[in-house]
């Protein structure tokens, strides 16, 4: 077998033939995900937007370059170059400082309104780029997910009303984390899940790192304990630890899927918000919950069809005992043919 064979072969297919597995990941990395709006409405109370969105991205390239360092990982190869570049452009870029500037003018449950739109734009940004295809029942579920969600939100944050400029940084930060998100869970299965946003970051870094010098000089940043405790939130976590799981459950997949589970997120980010930001918490706000929530259930448990057989001839493929009466039957069949 060549070197590169069995990179070649894995491209596109799933680490796992147990998708609950990955639907568990992807719980763990929505559930870090889910304080990264309340907390960054914290932190733009006494930072600047840039300097959070860059800074956080510095606090988590420290700790990818110890990581990769300390397991002496291998340098990524030809066009994984490129498309860790897209993910950096996505989840390092994109999201962080679309959504601090977004939130310097809107609450925490407002952006939650068009945050609520990430799982669908995942899912589609899957299909395109991890040529999956779902069946049409997901779709409409998925949709359902979606007007539920954003119906939920809107509630919460009195409606969106007509469309401000926020709302068009937090839409551009909802199409750059699904491409990131997209492009990064199938990377996720050559590289690994930590090392893909590692990698995604340490690649970023001088761009990153200039602007937070930048940010640093024009308005020196001077916080509270807990605006700074809530920056580090945003660099350790949101920025590095959420992507372990994150990515590991979107690699596991099914992508399209695992995906459906961000539909929790913007309940999950309400109910952060009204413990740390004092918002109100009311029945409304369950009963909308417990729909968002029923409807990510019955998303994840319509798994496409496509996307059973191909594990099942996955698991066929790799049997040891299939390959070795493939191999047989082969060999009695040349002998004959000779």
């Amino acid at each position: 077998m060549k070197d590169n064979s069995s990179a070649t072969q894995g491209i596109d297919q799933p680490l796992s033939s147990r998708p609950a597995a990955g639907l568990w990941w992807g719980f763990v990395g929505v559930a870090a995900f889910s304080f990264t709006l309340p907390f960054t409405r914290v932190a733009v109370a006494g930072l600047s937007p840039l300097f959070i969105g860059s800074g956080r991205a510095v606090v988590a390239t420290v700790l990818a370059a110890f990581a990769l360092t300390l397991t002496r990982q291998r340098l990524p190869r030809g066009a994984q170059w490129a498309r860790i570049a897209v993910v950096a452009g996505g989840v390092v870029i994109g999201f962080p400082l679309l959504t601090s500037f977004a939130l310097t003018s809107v609450p925490a449950s407002h952006g939650a309104v068009v945050i609520a739109l990430l799982p669908a734009a995942t899912a589609t940004m899957a299909v395109i780029r991890g040529h999956e295809r779902p069946p049409r029942p997901f779709w409409v579920i998925t949709g359902a997910g979606a007007v539920a969600a954003i119906g939920f939100a809107s509630a919460q944050s009195g409606g969106i009303g007509q469309l401000q400029f926020a709302d068009l940084l937090l839409f551009g930060a909802v199409l750059s984390a699904a491409i990131g998100y997209a492009e990064g869970g199938l990377l996720a299965r050559q590289l690994g899940s930590w090392q893909t946003v590692s990698w995604a970051l340490v690649l970023s870094s001088p761009l990153m790192a200039g602007i937070a010098a930048f940010s640093m000089a024009s308005q020196p940043p001077s916080a509270t304990f807990v605006q700074w405790a809530a920056f580090a939130y945003l660099g350790v976590v949101s920025m590095f630890f959420g992507f372990f799981a994150w990515y590991r459950g979107l690699a596991i997949g099914p992508m399209a899927q695992v995906s459906q589970i961000q539909l929790v997120q913007p309940v999950l980010s309400i109910c952060w918000a009204g413990l740390i930001l004092g918002e109100d918490l009311t029945w409304a706000t369950i009963i909308g919950g417990t729909a968002v929530i029923l409807c990510a259930g019955l998303a994840v448990r319509s798994r496409p069809s496509a996307a059973k057989a191909a594990g099942r001839k996955a698991d066929v493929l790799d049997s040891p005992k299939d390959n070795a009466k493939d191999n047989a039957r082969d060999t009695v069949a040349v002998k004959q043919s000779g």
